[in-house]
């Protein structure tokens, strides 16, 4: 009989055991973020940024500047920020659950599971030539959460009110009594509508409210305790603060925006899966790590098998005239997949080459200056011949 090896024989142990290798970051030593931040953060030009930068098992973590200028708060990793538009990442993981579990198909029509879909309107023809026609097309899943529903940017009620003025159950209901602006498929219209119809759907599927589904079947798991739609007092106090950003000029703090309007806790405030998550830099990470891991945290917890995010989040689920967004998150079919928040906030994985940049900031304005100063930073870092050794343990990757 062949013998194994030692190597070979923990191996097989670890495979059979049902765990997977976990691989400790190491600091790179670099400082590229940081540099390229200064003179903005010196001059007020930005109050501060998080910027994260990872390739294998090498991280730089850079935390410049201010969570509030007025009050001398630094930045940090461990506070709470609102997130907007990543949020849409957090329900396409849900939606590739119960497709994963054979509950529900992307290419089933939303009509199946709420019936007020049934007998949709669109809008058809300009000026004086338009009319309210029935649509032709089947509305879908894949549709509602890649853009090219038909419906708009918000229903008119958050218009108004703000993202989280309706639950998501009202959020479609308000949608379907509206005509769409073109026959579901054939084009792309960036909407948090159809995402939050997305939700609705994942909540008349498993018969929890959304944000609960997310938070047992993803946040916890992950040990994302810092992420909620309602966050507390104390985390609202341990925030990142917004400020409104022009170039060459000092940052001028905001209190708050009017998509999120006071208060931003209690009866008032329901989930919206198109933007309204708050979270930290902590929590996101996590989040990322485990999409550009192929569905594993790096605790080891398996959200997703692999084929789930190769093929449904890592691929684009748009026809190829309409350009590439998948489930909730942006595509490109190269094994880059990830999201921005309209504060600033953004993370791209790629889970080919292992790579993550994450970066958080609450602004409103043009920041064009310092996208540029993070890009050039970026490069740097994933230019630079760096050690990876024992990037093959990584979590997840025993085949």
């Amino acid at each position: 009989m062949k013998k194994f090896s030692i190597f070979t024989m923990a191996a097989l142990a670890l495979l059979f055991a049902g765990c997977v290798s976990r691989l400790e970051m190491k600091d790179s030593g670099t400082t590229y973020a940081a540099d390229e931040l200064k003179a903005m953060v010196d001059s007020g030009e930005i109050s501060g940024a998080i910027t994260v930068f990872c390739r294998g098992n090498l991280q730089e973590v850079n935390c410049s500047g201010w969570a509030n200028v007025e009050k001398r708060i630094p930045i940090a990793m461990d506070q709470s920020f609102m997130q907007c538009s990543q949020t849409k990442g957090f329900c396409g993981v849900t939606i590739a659950m119960l497709v994963e579990e054979g509950k529900i198909s992307l290419d089933d029509p939303v009509s199946k599971y709420l019936p007020e879909f049934k007998n949709l309107k669109v809008i058809s023809g300009k000026g004086k030539n338009q009319k309210i026609v029935p649509a032709k097309n089947a509305l879908t899943i894949r549709m509602v959460m890649n853009h090219t529903g038909g419906f708009p940017f918000e229903i008119p009620t958050k218009v108004k009110k703000g993202w989280c003025a309706l639950s998501l159950r009202d959020t479609a209901r308000e949608a379907a009594a509206n005509p769409l602006r073109f026959e579901p498929g054939t084009r792309a219209l960036y909407s948090n509508t159809g995402i939050d119809i997305g939700a609705a759907i994942i909540e008349v599927v498993t018969g929890k409210p959304w944000d609960v589904f997310l938070k047992e079947r993803v946040l916890d798991p992950l040990g994302m305790k810092d992420t909620t739609f309602q966050p507390t007092g104390e985390q609202l106090k341990n925030s990142i603060s917004m400020y409104q950003i022009t170039p060459g000029k000092k940052a001028k703090f905001k209190s708050f925006n009017k998509w999120m309007p006071l208060p931003h806790n209690g009866p008032t405030v329901h989930p919206s899966a198109g933007a309204g998550l708050w979270t930290t830099a902590n929590d996101q990470l996590k989040f990322y790590k485990m999409l550009m891991n192929l569905g594993i945290g790096e605790n080891g917890v398996r959200i997703l098998k692999a084929d789930t995010v190769k093929n449904l989040l890592a691929t684009s689920t748009r026809p190829a005239k309409l350009g590439k967004y998948s489930l909730g998150l942006r595509a490109d079919n190269k094994g880059n997949f990830g999201h921005g928040g309209a504060w600033g906030t953004n993370c791209t994985v790629n889970w080919k080459t292992r790579q993550l940049q994450m970066t958080v900031i609450q602004f409103n304005g043009t920041l064009r200056p310092f996208r540029a100063r993070v890009s050039a930073a970026a490069k740097k870092f994933f230019d630079k011949t760096l050690d990876t050794s024992g990037v093959d343990a990584y979590t997840g990757r025993l085949k």
